[in-house]
C-alpha cells in the first residue's frame, strides 16, 4: 500500500513521521528545561532528579546487627558487660569472654567476633550467656549497600517514595529536582456543553474533565480548572492563549481548531501571536491534525502550545505523542522515542493505516496475558479509551496478526492504577 499523502497548507511544515515528531517534541521541551530547585524530601515526590543521587556516607555507616541477640567476644560462656540499643554508641568489648545484649539495627561494638541470636542463647544461673552463633556473621558491614561517593541514581530519574527513603538514609535533607511545568487547558467549541445532556446539535465537553488528569500524570501542574468552553472566534483564541501564558503557563494545550475549516481559528491565532511551528501535523492515525508550536512571550523567552484535535481519542493520541515527550524533555528525562518500549503479544489482528503509524487502543486480558484491540475506538469515542492499557504501535506500511509482538505505548497512570 502506498503512503498516504498529507499536503501541508501554505506556510506550514509538512506532516512529520510519528517517531520523529516525538523526538522533536522532546527536544522542544528539553530546550526549555528550567534550572534545578531544592525541594524537601516529601515535596520532591513525583519530580525528577536534576543531579545524580550520590551517597554521602557508607551504607550502613557503621556495622549494625541484623538480629536481636548477644554480641560476643571469643569463646563462651560470656559475661554480660552491657546492653546496646538502636541509636546508641556501643562501648567496645575489650576481652575474650565478654558480651553485650544487642538489638536489631544497633551498632556492633568493636571487638565483636560473633552475634548469638537470642533464640539460640541461654543465660545460666551464674549470669553468663551460652549459645552457638551461626557460621555466617549476623551483622551488616559498612558499605555493604553502598559506599560513600557511589552514584545510586542518575539525573533524570523520577523521584518515588522508595527513592526518597533511600535519600533520607544517605543523609539528604532535600534534593535538586526539576520544577513541575505549569500547564493550562483551553477548550474551544461552540458545540460544546459543560453540563447537562447532549442534544439539539450540541455535545458534552469530554476533554475538559480529563485533560488535567492526564497532564498531572505526565508531571505537569494545572493551575486553573477548566470551566466553560471558549467560543469559536479568532479573537477569543488569541485572548485566551495570551492570558494563559501571561498567567504563568509554560505549556498551553488547546482543543479543536487544528484543521483549516471555516471555524478552525488556531492556525490564524498562532500567526497573530508570532508563533513558530515545531510540528504542523503528524503522520499518525488517529490524531493526524495535531501540532506543537513555540509562542514568544511578551517578557522574553517562549512557551509551548500543543494543539490537540477536538475528537477525544485523537486528542489523547496527540497528548501521548507530543505533550508527553515535551514534558519528558522539560523534566530532563530521556527521549521516549529512543527508550526501550514495553511490548505486548496480540490476541487478535490489528490493521495498518497505510503510510501512517497506527496507534490502536488495546487492553490486556488477565486470563491469557494477550493484548486485544478494543471496540468503540473511533476517533470521537471514549468507551474504548476508558478500558485501555495503551496503544499498540503498528508501523507504517505494515499490519499485525494475532500472535505478533508489537510495541505498547502505555497510557500515563498513577502508581496503583491498572490499565
Amino acid at each position: 500500500m502506498t503512503a498516504t499523502a498529507h499536503p501541508a497548507p501554505a506556510g506550514l511544515p509538512a506532516a512529520t513521521a510519528w517517531p520523529a515528531a516525538m523526538t522533536a517534541a522532546w527536544a522542544a521541551g528539553r530546550a526549555l528545561t528550567p534550572a534545578p530547585v531544592q525541594a524537601g524530601l516529601p515535596a520532591a515526590d513525583g519530580r525528577v532528579l536534576a543531579e545524580p543521587l550520590v551517597t554521602q556516607t557508607d551504607l550502613p555507616a557503621f556495622p549494625t546487627s541484623s538480629v536481636d541477640g548477644w554480641a560476643v567476644r571469643g569463646p563462651g560462656p560470656w559475661r554480660i558487660t552491657g546492653q546496646i540499643l538502636a541509636g546508641s554508641q556501643a562501648a567496645p568489648l575489650t576481652a575474650d569472654g565478654e558480651c553485650a545484649e544487642i538489638a536489631t539495627g544497633a551498632m556492633v561494638p568493636t571487638g565483636t567476633t560473633a552475634i548469638v541470636r537470642v533464640e539460640h542463647a541461654t543465660v545460666g544461673a551464674d549470669g553468663r550467656v551460652s549459645g552457638e552463633p551461626r557460621e555466617r556473621p549476623e551483622w551488616r558491614l559498612p558499605g555493604e549497600e553502598a559506599h560513600a561517593g557511589e552514584e545510586l541514581f542518575p539525573a533524570g530519574t523520577p523521584v518515588t517514595p522508595g527513592l526518597l527513603g533511600l535519600a533520607a538514609s544517605c543523609g539528604y535533607e532535600s534534593l535538586a529536582v526539576r520544577p513541575a511545568p505549569r500547564a493550562a487547558v483551553l477548550i474551544f467549541g461552540d458545540e460544546l456543553l459543560s453540563s447537562g445532556l447532549p442534544g439539539d446539535g450540541r455535545v458534552r465537553d469530554a476533554l475538559g474533565p480529563q485533560l488535567p488528569g492526564w497532564l498531572s500524570r505526565l508531571g505537569a501542574t494545572v493551575d486553573r480548572p477548566v470551566t466553560e468552553p471558549g467560543v469559536d472566534t479568532l479573537a477569543a483564541h488569541v485572548e485566551a492563549i495570551s492570558e494563559a501564558f501571561a498567567a504563568g503557563a509554560d505549556l498551553v494545550c488547546t482543543t479543536g481548531g487544528t484543521m483549516h475549516g471555516p471555524v478552525d481559528h488556531l492556525h490564524p491565532a498562532l500567526a497573530e501571536l508570532g508563533a513558530e511551528y515545531i510540528i504542523g501535523a503528524v503522520r499518525v492515525r488517529p490524531g493526524f491534525p495535531m501540532l506543537l508550536a513555540r509562542v514568544p512571550l511578551p517578557g522574553g523567552g517562549s512557551g509551548l502550545l500543543a494543539g490537540l484535535p477536538g475528537n477525544p481519542q485523537s486528542a489523547v493520541v496527540a497528548l501521548v505523542s507530543l505533550v508527553a515527550p515535551a514534558l519528558a524533555g522539560w523534566a530532563g528525562r530521556g527521549d521516549p522515542a529512543h527508550q526501550p518500549a514495553p511490548r505486548v503479544r496480540l490476541g487478535a489482528p490489528v490493521p495498518g493505516r497505510g503510510g501512517d503509524t497506527h496507534l490502536a487502543l488495546v487492553h490486556r486480558d488477565p486470563a491469557d496475558g494477550l493484548a486485544y484491540p478494543l471496540p468503540h475506538a473511533g476517533s470521537a469515542m471514549l468507551r474504548g479509551l476508558a478500558r485501555a492499557a495503551g496503544f499498540a504501535v503498528i508501523a507504517p506500511e505494515t499490519s499485525a496478526a494475532a500472535g505478533d509482538e508489537v510495541p505498547l505505548l502505555p497510557l500515563p497512570l498513577l502508581p496503583g492504577e491498572v490499565g
